[in-house]
This record gives structure tokens, sequence and C-alpha cells, in this order.
């Protein structure tokens, strides 16, 4: 989820805390709650920090380690020696035990996201990503902001709260069936298809189509429950020529891909240049691909430069490439 939703997360977290009989009867435990609650639904994307390097590591490590089983485990633990000095009367058992939670739901409702987790680790790399829930999701956020006004004015909160997540697990519920509904109305399109990934957007009933088959690649779009192919894809195979063997081994071209499981690749060859370019399928926004990763190599396959991200303009590109228009 989006930073927004991960902090309001956290207060409700911090809310409902107020059932708990030791943090009700002890003010330095609510409060101390309360702000770890707040820090440990933020910490686990710490990682974010990585895009001050580049793209390329910030796509290889986001969301990867600091959302795995023992970083669950150990983010408590950090959070809990830097608050309980500060509350010292805490309860210490219960201020870890609202912490550790804290931290599991963060990296437990990332999992819905198209984006997903590697939540398993270290026991398998894989990819967690269920693609119900949009990264940001307008619903889920009101309702919660909706929440903390009333105990603002003077709800109880931990009442409120558990009222306010039973209407969002039937929400999820309904997300759920509505991504079940989309993926038949492909399968009627598609019968042949080995790989369907289904995204949301933040509009309930948009949805992002990327399918595979045997010998094509189609990108489409379902609205309200109605599927059409906007494009569509060869599969070409990726040769083992010396340019795109050359290309493979830049850094940025690797992490995407490590991350893209659907694209297509392109080489174009200039006077005194190559461009190797991979195009990731799952994003079409007005008619482009802007997720992409792009190499130039002289005509000795040395890299020149490179780029891995969000690009949606040529313009835009020849400037992250350093390359002056013609």
């Amino acid at each position: 989820m989006d930073t927004g939703t991960h902090v309001v997360m956290g207060i409700a977290l911090g809310g409902i805390a107020t059932l708990d009989p030791v943090v009700a009867t002890n003010s330095a435990t609510a409060s101390s709650v309360l702000i770890a609650a707040i820090v440990g639904s933020q910490i686990p994307d710490i990682d974010t920090v990585l895009k001050l390097r580049n793209n390329a590591v910030y796509i290889r490590n986001h969301r990867g380690v600091t959302h795995s089983i023992p970083a669950v485990i150990l983010w408590p633990l950090a959070i809990l020696a830097v608050v309980y000095p500060f509350h010292p009367g805490a309860n210490l058992l219960h201020l870890w035990l609202w912490t550790f939670f804290a931290v599991f739901l963060h990296v437990f409702v990332d999992i819905f996201n198209a984006y997903g987790t590697q939540a398993l680790r270290p026991f398998s790399p894989k990819w967690v990503a269920l693609g119900v829930i949009n990264t940001f999701d307008p619903f889920i956020f009101a309702i919660h902001v909706v929440g903390i006004i009333l105990w603002i004015v003077g709800a109880i909160p931990g009442y409120t709260f558990l009222a306010m997540y039973a209407v969002i697990f039937a929400y999820y519920l309904i997300r759920f069936k509505a991504q079940g509904i989309v993926r038949t109305e492909v399968k009627k399109a598609i019968p042949d298809a080995t790989q369907i990934i289904i995204a949301p957007t933040m509009k309930f009933h948009h949805w992002r189509i990327a399918v595979t088959n045997e010998h094509s690649f189609f990108v489409g779009r379902a609205e309200n429950n109605q599927f059409r192919i906007l494009d569509e894809f060869k599969r070409i195979p990726i040769p083992e020529t010396p340019v795109l063997k050359a290309a493979k081994k830049d850094k940025n071209l690797s992490a995407f891909l490590s991350f893209s499981p659907v694209y297509r690749w392109e080489v174009d060859e200039y006077d005194d240049f190559y461009e190797v370019r991979f195009i990731d399928l799952r994003y079409r926004s007005n008619n482009r691909y802007p997720f992409v990763a792009v190499v130039h190599l002289d005509l000795q396959l040395e890299i020149i430069n490179s780029y891995t991200g969000w690009i949606f303009s040529e313009e835009k590109l020849r400037k992250k490439l350093d390359i002056l228009p013609s």
C-alpha cells in the first residue's frame, strides 16, 4: 500500500489496541503503543531510500528483505529499542505484541497489491502478489480517515475501528470476486492462455490485463466485467546475439528482468551505437508502455549508458540517458 494508507492503518491499530485492558489502564503503554504502531506500519518501507542510489537497486530490493519473515520478527525489536526508553512505565510485552502486529499488518496488506512482496523469504524468493487491491485504494484510505475523525469527535476507537475493518474485510472479498469474474472473461477470450496477470486500478471496475499464450502476448483492459484486447505482440525468444549478451550484463536491464514477468524487446542500430529496449507489458497507460529498461552500447559493445524506470516521453528518456536531441 502507499505511505498514507500505512499511516492511517497504524493509527487505526493504535485505536484497536485500546481494547486491550493493559493498554487501556496504562497511559504510558497506550501512548507508546500508538507511536510504535504508526512506526511499525511504516518501517518495512524504509527500503524506499534505495531510490536515492538508483532505480536498479530499488527495483531489486524494494519489498524484498525488509518485508521478509526475519524482518517481521526483527523490526518490532528495533522499534522497542527506540520507543521503550522514552516510556519506561509501559508494559513491554504488550508494547511488543502491538508493534509486531503493526509490522505484520503492513507486510500482509502489501501482498494484495499487484507489486506484491517477497514475504516468504528466506524460504522462497517468490513474489507474493494477489493483485486485488491497488497500491492506493481510495475506499480503504477514506474509511480509515472517517474512523480517525470519529475517534477525534469522541467515538470509542476500539469498536469503531473493529467495525471499520469488518467492512474492509467484506470489501476484500468483493474485490476477489470481481477479479475472478474478470479472469473468467479473459479465459473465454483467450482459452489457451498460459499466464494471466490482472492488476487493479484506482477505479473499482477497471483492471489492467496482460496475458501470455504459446505464441503471443496480449495486453487488455477490463471495464465493468467486459474484457477487450488492446494490443497483441508475437512472442519472440531473446536471441543469443553479441549485442543482447552484452546488454544483459548491464545492472539496469538485469534489475528489470528480475522484476518483470512479461515484456517484449527491441534492438535498433544507429550510426555509432546500438539501443536495446525491454518494455514491461503490464502498465499500459495512454497508449504507452512507460516501464522500460534501455541500454546503449557502442560499436565495440561497451555499455555507454542505461536506464530503467518509468518514462512517459522520449524526450525524458533522452535526458535520463544524457542524449542530446538531434
